[in-house]
């Protein structure tokens, strides 16, 4: 479907030069639309869900979402199989065993890729990398630390595994190495980046650390991610924090999505509403204007990214944090995204309870897609 000319006219208008004409104006127009569009068209679309380890590993709860997810526009599931608290959830990862840091939520891994692919689903593994509150507690040696030799920890407590340190990196790519042998479709490695929530003045790490080697160390795992993983012909991504669509810098911990998506497959920008500071945008509750902010975020994107726009697939919000998030919440993101030439997304709800009523056939067609089959 071909976007409103209003819309193309706000997003992709350049500076004329007196000696331009108005034809070349609109031609320039058309074909810096057209193009994003067919880099965009020629990705996979993914519309997706994001599962807990409980919610997919259960064979009861999973059945429950598939029969959920036969009657909406879903066709992507993204599985936790790491998250901050450093448990590693699927059986098989040597040094998960041996750490202590093995939870078997998910029993049976290929029974749950078998019903998953059953029901023509894309599938994508999803891998907290250094935010670990298992890994520094056994291997002190592999923990950012504090000046003085101690455990360094965020105001929650949480302690971080050292990015810097190549057996963290081997231990990451472990789990990513077994989830690509199993069969999943895609690796996306979340927090990629630097510890944020404290005094990250009182950070340590293995290497000198500023925002260039930051930045560049992010991309070399990245690139040693695909080295390793390429005899698994798997997909690689790597979530941000939303807000990277419109930084000028790393925002102080490491993710320039600009560098990052020359090293990915694909780029989860975590654009929820109700994340953004208030002010951000210039609106005083972003929470509450879900199409202002996925509409401003994406619009930052494109101007900083070009043709790796097309590499974006922005997680969504569906759930309320300060602001009720409903049917209208999500189909206003869900058409931010979608005017601003993106065909994909991911929805994120810690309780995989998603508003299956916004995202059935028939209402997508009548809000977000009229030409979704």
């Amino acid at each position: 479907m071909l976007l409103p000319a209003i819309f193309l006219l706000h997003a992709f208008i350049t500076p004329v030069s007196a000696g331009d004409t108005a034809s070349t104006e609109t031609a320039r127009i058309a074909l810096s639309t057209t193009s994003i569009h067919e880099l965009v068209m020629a990705q996979r679309t993914v519309r997706g869900i994001h599962l807990t380890c409980w919610g997919a590993g259960s064979e009861k709860s999973r059945r429950q979402l598939i029969k959920k997810i036969s009657d909406s526009v879903v066709n992507t599931v993204v599985i936790a199989l790491k998250e901050t608290d450093g448990q590693v959830y699927i059986p098989g990862v040597e040094k998960a065993a041996k750490w202590g840091s093995h939870t078997p939520a998910i029993t049976d891994p290929e029974a749950m890729l078998k019903d998953f692919k059953g029901a023509g689903l894309y599938t994508i593994a999803r891998i907290v990398v250094f935010k670990d509150m298992a890994l520094p507690k056994v291997r002190k040696d592999l923990a950012v630390r504090t000046p003085g030799g101690d455990l360094w920890r965020s105001r929650n407590g949480a302690t971080w595994a050292d990015p810097y340190n190549r057996e963290v990196w081997e231990y990451n790519l472990d789990i990513a190495e077994q989830a690509a042998k199993l069969g999943f479709d895609e690796i996306q490695f979340d927090y990629l980046r630097y510890p944020s929530e404290g005094n990250t003045s009182l950070c340590r790490y293995s290497k000198p650390h500023d925002r260039h080697t930051a930045t560049s160390n992010l991309k070399d795992f990245l690139d040693y991610a695909r080295r390793r993983l390429a005899p698994y012909k798997v997909k690689i991504s790597a979530d941000v924090f939303g807000l990277t669509t419109t930084a000028k810098d790393d925002m102080g911990i490491g993710q320039d999505i600009i560098t990052l998506a020359s090293g990915a497959d694909y780029v989860y920008p975590m654009m929820y509403p109700s994340h953004y500071a208030p002010g951000e945008y210039n609106l005083k509750n972003p929470g509450a204007h879900p199409y202002k902010v996925i509409n401003h975020g994406l619009r930052d994107a494109l101007g900083k990214l070009g043709p790796d726009y097309a590499k974006l697939r922005p997680y969504l919000q569906d759930f309320s944090l300060g602001w009720h998030y409903g049917p209208y919440e999500l189909r206003a993101e869900l058409l931010a995204n979608r005017l601003n030439l993106m065909e994909s997304w991911v929805l994120w709800n810690a309780a995989n309870k998603y508003t299956w009523s916004a995202l059935t056939p028939q209402s997508y067609r009548a809000f977000v897609d009229p030409s979704y089959k």
